[in-house]
Order: structure tokens, then C-alpha cells, then sequence
């Protein structure tokens, strides 16, 4: 599951309310289904790198302007997507204006 938070979701929130949001995410991890996750920090600190015509390109900050930023991620065995999208909806980011986007992992062979 891939958290997408929109850019202002915090803006305006007092620390109490950012403390209850935070609990929330933290609560998440109690779900059995969860096997890992981790918050990510804020876009600004983001770096970019890009190859262009054989060159590494390196740029300060997230690829595209958008009104969502990747701001951490779960992993989760849910059985089925009935289960995960039961789970990405109880994530904050969803009712603050963010996405969550759920996709299944490849299975490699062994």
C-alpha cells in the first residue's frame, strides 16, 4: 500500500489533532495482517535522480508538482483485496484528501 497525502492535509491542524492522526497510523501496525511500513519524511527532503544522454541527473525535491506526495508506505498480507481495501480505508491520509494505492507484490520463483 503506497499512502499519497495531500500536500496541505496537516495545514491548519493543532498538535493535538496531528498527535491523534499519528496514533491512528501507529494503531494500523497492530493489525496482524501488517507485515511492515514506515512514514517517509517530508517532500522536501526528497532527492531525485534521472539519466540523461549517459549523465546522472540529481534534483532537490520530488520529480512533479502534484497535489499529492508519497508519504510512507505498509505492507500487508491481506489475503485477498476485499481485506486490503478494508485496511487502506482506515488509513488517515484516505479522509484528509490523499489516495492509498494497493498493489500485490511479485512473486518471483524460487
Amino acid at each position: 500500500m503506497l499512502i499519497h497525502e495531500a500536500i496541505d492535509a496537516y495545514d491548519g491542524l493543532s498538535d493535538d489533532e496531528r498527535r491523534s492522526i499519528t496514533a491512528e497510523y501507529l494503531a494500523l501496525r497492530e493489525d496482524p495482517r501488517m507485515v511492515g511500513g514506515e512514514r517517509l519524511k517530508p517532500v522536501e527532503t526528497a532527492t531525485t535522480v534521472r539519466l540523461a544522454g549517459g549523465e546522472t541527473l540529481v534534483a532537490d525535491g520530488p520529480f512533479a508538482d502534484t497535489k499529492e506526495v508519497f508519504g510512507g508506505w505498509y505492507l500487508v498480507d491481506a489475503g485477498d483485496l476485499d481485506a486490503a481495501i478494508d485496511i487502506a480505508a482506515r488509513i488517515p491520509a484516505v479522509r484528509m484528501g490523499g489516495s492509498v494505492e494497493i498493489r500485490p507484490l511479485v512473486e518471483l520463483p524460487r
